[in-house]
């Protein structure tokens, strides 16, 4: 199976340039940390608060005022540095999309299998995963986590802030009309071919019925799913890589 990359919303300029300013001062912090416990510990600079003889009172506290700071300002410089390079990093990793359900099966497929992650219609529609195939195309996207929706008849909730339920779409509805967008987007510029489209939500929850528009399966029956789809006899070879190409915004 062919993977394609998504060309949906790449990490703009001001976040990349936020992302590279907070790991230099992250940087610079660790690095001044690791300079000033140095300074303070693995040189005799702290020597020249320490007075010979008897201690007057006003010694005394400057004396611990120093110790305290030589012990407490490397630390707390360190902790906010480790801290920025902490956020930045998980800034990086939240930001990249996590495999799709199709692509992490993508081995099961052969090359005449095409699939694109975040995939956007020109109507500003975000689509999770688009398969082309000899079938055609089809829709694949993933049911919330069951813990954080619920379902009361046709209607869907789903977990807000402070445990509140809030109205959510029907995922299985979404997908479908998320099916008849691609279909309208592949008819755009060749009105007198049509491309069909399937459409499927991935769920381990064995409650969820399928509908006649969209399928309901594990994301292990992704391929066979995939291959148990006819063929469409009039997409041939020419066709495929045109829609291939639509993917990949050439």
């Amino acid at each position: 199976m062919q993977l394609i990359p998504s060309l949906a919303a790449p990490t703009s300029g001001p976040a990349r340039l936020r992302i590279v300013g907070a790991t230099i001062v992250g940087g610079i912090l660790v690095v001044g940390g690791l300079a000033l416990g140095w300074l303070m510990l693995g040189t005799s600079f702290l020597s020249r608060f320490m007075p010979s003889g008897r201690l007057e009172p006003t010694e005394a506290v400057v004396g611990a005022l120093a110790w305290g700071i030589a012990l407490f300002a490397p630390a707390a410089v360190l902790v906010v540095g480790a801290s920025r390079l902490a956020a930045v990093a998980d800034a990086i990793l939240s930001s990249r999309p996590r495999p799709t359900p199709a692509a992490r099966l993508a081995g099961q497929l052969g090359d005449e299998y095409a699939v694109g992650s975040r995939v956007r219609l020109p109507d500003g529609r975000l689509i999770p995963e688009l398969v082309i195939g000899p079938f055609g195309a089809a829709v694949i996207e993933e049911l919330p986590p069951s813990r954080a929706t619920r379902r009361n008849g046709s209607a869907w909730e789903v977990r807000g802030p402070r445990g509140r339920w809030l109205p959510l779409e029907n995922p299985l509805e979404r997908a479908s009309r998320d099916a008849e967008a691609v279909r309208r987007w592949f008819a755009h510029d060749d009105r007198d071919f049509v491309v069909k489209v399937y459409a499927a939500v991935v769920a381990g929850d064995h409650t969820v019925d399928r509908t006649p528009t969209c399928a309901v399966i594990e994301s292990s029956q992704i391929p066979a799913w995939l291959l148990s789809l006819p063929a469409q006899r009039s997409l041939g070879e020419a066709r495929r890589a045109q829609l291939v190409a639509r993917l990949r915004g050439e």
